[in-house]
Order: C-alpha cells, then sequence, then structure tokens
C-alpha cells in the first residue's frame, strides 16, 4: 500500500516551510525598522541568509544518506520554527545578520530534507506527485502572507507573531515526525560508503535548475519592476504581474503530476520549458499592462512544474546517495533563484530591463532541449 500518511505529513512539512518563510516576509519591512537597517544593508543580510541555507543544503545530503531523511526534516523543521522569532527580537544590524544565518542555515537543511521524503514517497507510489508538494510549499506561502497582513493590520507585535507562528510550528512539525518514510535498515557487512561521485547527469540536472529557478527568481523580483518602469503602470497594476505568476505556478503544481504520469517527465519539461521561454518572450515584448500580465501567468505556467522533476530524478540517481544528489542539484538550483534577480540588475546598467530579459529566456529554452538528456531513466552503462 501506498503510505498516505507519510504524502499528507509530506504535504504538511512543505505546506510549513512555506508558513514559517512567509511570516518572516511579510514582517519584513517592520524588522527593518526595528533594526534600523537600510536597503543596500538589507540586501547584504539577505546574501548572508541564502550563503547560510546553501552551507545548510550541504550538510543535509550527508545526513540524509546516513539516518534517512524522516529524522532530518523533523529536528530541522523544530529549529527553524524555534529561531523564527530571531528576527523580530533583533535591535541592530549584527543582531538581525547573526539571527538570519540560523534561520537560513535550518530552512536549508529543511528544503532538502522535505524534497528527499518527497522522493521516498513519490518511489513508493510508483508516479509522478512531486510537484504537488512545490504547491504546497506556495500554499503555505499565500497562508502566511494572509494571516502575517492581518496581524500587521490589527497592530500586533511583530514578537508575538512570530513567536506564536514559532509555537505552531513547532508543534506541527513534531506531531509530523511519526508519520514520514523511515530510512532503511542498514544492510550488514556492506562496504564502506565512499563520497558520492559528481556525474554528467547530476551537473546537467542542477544546471537546468539553476537556469529555471533563476527565471523564477526574476519573477519573484522583476515581474512589478517591468511593468511600473518599462510600461509605465501604476504600483497597484504592476503588483498584478507578481500575483498572476504567483496564481497560475501553485494552481499547476497541483494537477502538474496528472500531465507528468501521462506524458512523462522529459516530455513535460521540454514543453513547458519552451512555455515558459514564450510568456516571458511576451512579456518583454507587451506594448500594455494587459498582455504583460497575462504573459507573466503563462510564463508561472511554463515554470511550475518542472523543478520539481529535476529534484525527483536527482534523489533517484543512485538510491543510496539520494540525499547527496538531491542535496547538490537543490543546492546549484538555489544559487540560481539568488543569482537570478541580482543578474538582470547588472544588466540594466548596459541594456534595457526587457532585453536583459533574454538571459532567463535562454535557461527556459536550454531546459526544454535538454530536458530529454536530464530526466532520462537510468545513467547509461
Amino acid at each position: 500500500m501506498p503510505p498516505t500518511r507519510a504524502r499528507l505529513a509530506t504535504f504538511a512539512v512543505f505546506a510549513l516551510n512555506g508558513f514559517l518563510l512567509g511570516m518572516w516576509i511579510v514582517n519584513i519591512p517592520t524588522i527593518k525598522d526595528r533594526t534600523g537597517v537600510d536597503q543596500a544593508g538589507l540586501g547584504l543580510i539577505l546574501l548572508v541568509l541564502g550563503a547560510a541555507a546553501w552551507v545548510g543544503m550541504q550538510l543535509a545530503g550527508r545526513a540524509i544518506d546516513r539516518w534517512g531523511s524522516r529524522p532530518v526534516v523533523t529536528v530541522a523543521a523544530s529549529a527553524l520554527a524555534l529561531t523564527l522569532p530571531g528576527p523580530a527580537f533583533a535591535t541592530s544590524g549584527l543582531q538581525l545578520v547573526l539571527v538570519l544565518a540560523v534561520v537560513g542555515f535550518f530552512n536549508g537543511i529543511v528544503d532538502v530534507a522535505q524534497n528527499a521524503q518527497a522522493v521516498v514517497v513519490e518511489r513508493a507510489y510508483g508516479r509522478p506527485i512531486m510537484a504537488a508538494f512545490h504547491a504546497f510549499f506556495s500554499l503555505g506561502g499565500l497562508l502566511a502572507s494572509v494571516l502575517g497582513g492581518g496581524l500587521i493590520a490589527l497592530d500586533v507585535d511583530v514578537r508575538v507573531s512570530l513567536s506564536v507562528a514559532a509555537v505552531v510550528g513547532l508543534l506541527v512539525a513534531i506531531s509530523l515526525r511519526t508519520s514520514f518514510v523511515a530510512a532503511p535498515a542498514p544492510v550488514e557487512d556492506a562496504e564502506p560508503r565512499v563520497r558520492a561521485p559528481w556525474t554528467s547527469r547530476v551537473l546537467l540536472l542542477g544546471l537546468l535548475a539553476f537556469a529555471l529557478l533563476l527565471g523564477e527568481g526574476v519573477a519573484y523580483d522583476w515581474s512589478t519592476v517591468h511593468l511600473r518602469d518599462s510600461l509605465g503602470s501604476s504600483e497597484t497594476v504592476a503588483a498584478f504581474a507578481y500575483g498572476a505568476f504567483s496564481i497560475t505556478m501553485t494552481i499547476v503544481r497541483l494537477f502538474a503530476d496528472r500531465v507528468v504520469a501521462a506524458w512523462g517527465p522529459a516530455v513535460y519539461v521540454g514543453r513547458a520549458a519552451l512555455l515558459g521561454a514564450a510568456g516571458l518572450l511576451g512579456a518583454a515584448l507587451a506594448p500594455n499592462a494587459a498582455i504583460a500580465i497575462a504573459a507573466w501567468a503563462v510564463f508561472g505556467i511554463g515554470l511550475a512544474g518542472c523543478v520539481p522533476q529535476f529534484f525527483s530524478a536527482a534523489g533517484n540517481v543512485d538510491e543510496s546517495a539520494s540525499g547527496t544528489y538531491l542535496a547538490r542539484v537543490t543546492s546549484m538550483g538555489y544559487l540560481g533563484l539568488l543569482a537570478g534577480p541580482s543578474v538582470i540588475g547588472l544588466l540594466t546598467h548596459w541594456v534595457s530591463l526587457t532585453t536583459a530579459f533574454a538571459v532567463p529566456i535562454a535557461g527556459c529554452l536550454a531546459a526544454g532541449l535538454l530536458a530529454p538528456s536530464a530526466l532520462r531513466a537510468k545513467e547509461p552503462a
């Protein structure tokens, strides 16, 4: 029988991760004011958070291969919840750097561990279910935006908001601990494990995850700027671009697994990534806000289900080193998510914003064309 409890628990931990991060994100302006950090300083601090997450991802892979994803995701999710109030209690930029480094570190571990558990559950089901897990991460972030925004509107102290969220998160993480799939018992007299080698397939999966998550990062940080600065829209109208992208990403992830099961992951990514390229090209060429918003929505449809397929493939390259390979692909993708906005920002010093979109468009085209090689069933002999 498929591990239904484990599937529900994995949905829950993805949603919990999205919720905890979302509660921090919606309170960034308040925390920025409390600590007296300016915009440039905040940008550097967020890079520290990203760097700490990347370190956590590297350690997570080895821990998962040794103990399995169940204890790792439970401990890391609990620790992430416990550290969530830290930024709210920071009173200086230095304190904020220190607490966010800890938050980022545990979030990096959670990111890899929850995907590793998702790979195990998907393997047991024998059919694609990875994209739906990522949809629940988005739903958790949506819940945080609604709840967190409501608490801000009610003028609830940020320290109270994040402390309550931490308690809820800790209780949820602990309650899920027995529902995850446990690691198989170690084989007696097995040969000592050696460090998993890099393979051309793992490198390709990582590079394509980097390319598509670079595009996702561009949508997060530049879609509203595109409408406001390139098309002259008001800030209110510009916000609909990001909203359209986020909504289509979430909805498509809820249903993408059925399409992947029918087409196969290679065909799905090949077609969806090319659709994403067409969507972003349409946004770059759009003559008005309405067409641009629709194009950003198409970009979300294209990207939504692609990266989960790379994570699933990475976790199945070698079951004995699933955590390590998943950590490598996840961390390369995460670097793309962080680098995307910066790359576009640098390019705008020399070319227009819409011309700079050629970089993520090229990434989508590469993913679409190389997906058959990256998502083949097995390593060649």
